[in-house]
């Protein structure tokens, strides 16, 4: 039994070998007894407790310090195993390891406290909260991800910084490839932070007139009047002039009444005191600006001024307002005994030639 405990394998006995292998075992033992015992009695508290941040550390380490303890394992087997050259390569392994447990350890931390995210999103309106929020999180995990795999490149004696350096073409082309990408996602954040409409709201921009029906990272969706649906670039629409009609909180109506010459001055002062109270009293026009005046002599028509805001700004019913208002005005005219005037022309002949009569 001595002799074959002592037996070498390439340089190893065999003895270092059922050492290793039974460190391996006893780490993996104590693995799913810490599964099993400490773990779901670590659960059995955090539950009882008030606050869940402490049950989402335990989330948080529970997988990882499972492997942990399996990296331990490693590290001290291999301590039994002499062998040129594996030094340094179980050195690289168990750094790897240790990276890969850090690296996911955040990375199941920005998941567990993705609500955070969620909370700070909120502030761009419900309708954005889910893509904002989706962003970040997922920014953040490509970056986890991105850092950590450049650290185990580094472990592994790698030079990241020449490496990447030796793809500067190929990051060039790849950056003009994606530029619009980028110019969009820049576009989204610019229309998250500023908010110059939401979804619902009706929008006039030198590209598309209609209604928001969707905001997302590269492009937001405007229903037009006719039904169709437009995707529009952030990028484009971030650097466009916006007018929201829906931010209007009220809508103007601006007309003129022509009246013949044949109005009287007396006709004229009541048909303008009539047509102010009307506005003044009508329960659909804002009371701020209120202007009703005689203002031109036009060629064919005396010409009344009339300017004023509607309660609503929702179009359907601003047309109703504009209806009642109209009519209202023809009716005030008429009662006045005046009549609209249209373009004509009157010709006078003061006199004939003699000769010309026969």
């Amino acid at each position: 039994m001595q002799e074959f405990l002592n037996y070498s394998i390439y340089n190893l006995k065999v003895v270092d070998i059922i050492i290793s292998i039974t460190i391996l075992f006893i780490a993996y033992f104590f693995k799913m007894q810490l599964t099993k015992i400490v773990l779901k009695s670590l659960k059995q508290i955090t539950v009882k407790t008030k606050t869940e941040l402490d049950d989402k550390l335990l989330k948080i380490l529970e997988a990882p310090l499972n492997f942990s303890i399996l990296i331990l394992g490693f590290y001290l087997a291999e301590k039994w195993i002499d062998i040129d050259g594996f030094k340094l390569i179980a050195n690289s392994i168990e750094k790897t390891l240790i990276t890969f447990t850090i690296f996911w350890m955040l990375y199941r931390a920005i998941h567990e406290f993705s609500y955070i995210f969620t909370k700070f999103s909120s502030k761009f309106g419900k309708s954005l909260s889910d893509d904002v929020s989706n962003f970040i999180i997922k920014f953040l995990k490509v970056i986890i991800i991105i850092i950590g795999a450049m650290t185990i490149l580094e472990s592994w004696g790698i030079n990241v910084g020449a490496f990447v350096a030796s793809l500067g073409l190929i990051g060039m082309a790849f950056a003009l490839a994606a530029k619009d990408t980028a110019a969009n996602l820049f576009g989204s954040l610019v229309i998250f932070t500023d908010k110059p409409f939401k979804k619902g709201d009706w929008i006039l921009t030198p590209n598309v007139e209609g209604t928001i029906e969707s905001i997302g990272i590269r492009s937001t969706r405007v229903r037009t009047f006719a039904q169709a649906l437009v995707s529009v670039p952030n990028a484009v629409i971030a650097n466009s002039a916006i007018t929201n009609w829906s931010k209007m909180g009220k809508r103007r109506i601006k007309m003129r009444l022509g009246l013949t010459y044949s109005t009287k001055t007396k006709q004229m002062e009541n048909i303008l005191k009539d047509l102010r109270n009307m506005l003044q009293n009508h329960p659909d026009i804002h009371k701020g600006t209120i202007m009703v005046h005689f203002d031109e002599f036009q060629d064919s028509s005396l010409s009344l001024f009339c300017y004023c805001f509607t309660t609503t700004t929702i179009w359907a019913e601003y047309l109703q307002v504009k209806e009642d208002v109209n009519l209202k005005m023809m009716k005030i005219v008429e009662q006045n005994g005046a009549e609209f005037a249209f373009p004509s022309q009157s010709l006078y002949i003061e006199s004939m030639p003699k000769d010309k009569m026969i």
